[in-house]
């Protein structure tokens, strides 16, 4: 692979997300090449942006990024529009043999946490990002579930309303849904749960995501904390806004009747993680933690991608 090996790419949707996530290619992205920007508003901000630099650009959704002369390059294509807008665009780049990096609720491929699970689907056709949420908590389960059994794991997310937009919204049960799912499938928890938060305060706060694990009383405290740490460590290695707000908590609880018989003795282990997440504020304001953790983890897994496929 040449240094300079850059793989073609199309970011569709040019709201706020997918406008973010085009320039993060232009300015930090190492095997990705930005050939093209999808929208359907052609008085977009986006669009706007993305012509300036010198990017180019369609108002025809789909239909006009397949009618684009560049569409014949492009290898891999990031969704930043709806779960049902998606369904047809991962059929139509499908058949076209284009890699699609999913970041709606559809779900479609399997789901995807850079550093929890990317290695194993390198090589899958299309893969989902999961949601803001699922990207904040998930790693922290994870850093739980493979130091002891995790049986039950709640992540409450807290945003900013303001940085909740139209498809936010329009997507809250798809977002409880597919991160509930996501919690128990890659994270490792037996049973998961998943709550978001539009916090209405004035001026906006940054993200904030509250992580608690039932595990079993006699898990090793100092374990899951270093565990802890080392995950929060390696997010940040491509979100440098994520961090710990405080240390791990642990307290001792007795077993919920709805785990009795499940869990060994009558009391469990209640393991409580506190995270915020500050946006880097290359097009959105920093207190959009929540889209800027979804951007940022679709590009760490483009570029492996292309990395893989630059090596090949």
């Amino acid at each position: 692979m040449k240094d300079n090996a850059r793989l073609p790419v199309a970011v569709i949707g040019s709201g706020n997300i997918g406008t973010d996530l085009m320039i993060k290619i232009l300015r930090h992205a190492k095997h990705l090449q930005m050939n093209a920007m999808v929208g359907i508003d052609a008085a977009s901000d986006g669009l706007a942006r993305a012509a300036r630099l010198n990017v180019p650009t369609t108002a025809g959704g789909i239909d006009g990024l397949v009618a684009m002369p560049e569409f014949k390059d492009i290898r891999i294509a990031f969704d930043a529009t709806s779960a049902g807008a998606h369904r047809r665009h991962a059929e139509i780049l499908g058949q076209q043999g284009v890699i699609v990096i999913d970041l709606t609720p559809a779900a479609i491929g399997p789901y995807v946490v850079p550093v929890v699970n990317l290695a194993e689907h390198l090589d899958a056709p299309n893969i989902n990002m999961v949601t803001c949420g699922g990207q904040a908590t998930i790693p922290i389960v994870r850093a739980v579930s493979r130091v002891t059994s995790v049986h039950y794991a709640e992540i409450v997310a807290s945003i900013a309303s303001r940085s909740a937009g139209p498809g936010t919204r329009a997507n809250i049960d798809e977002f409880t849904e597919t991160t509930s799912r996501a919690i128990e499938s890659v994270g490792g928890a037996a049973v998961g749960k998943a709550i978001i938060v539009l916090n209405p305060a004035e001026p906006p706060l940054m993200m904030r995501d509250t992580v608690y694990c039932l595990t079993d009383d006699s898990a090793s405290r100092d374990e899951i904390e270093a565990s802890v740490q080392l995950m929060v460590q390696e997010v940040a290695g491509y979100v440098p806004g994520y961090r710990l707000k405080q240390a791990v908590q642990f307290d001792r609880v007795a077993i919920p009747p709805q785990f009795a018989g499940r869990i060994a003795g009558d009391f469990g282990l209640k393991v409580s993680v506190f995270i915020e997440v500050e946006g880097a504020a290359h097009y959105l304001p920093s207190y959009a933690g929540n889209l800027d953790i979804m951007t940022s983890a679709a590009v760490r897994a483009g570029e492996q991608i292309a990395a893989l496929r630059l090596a090949a």
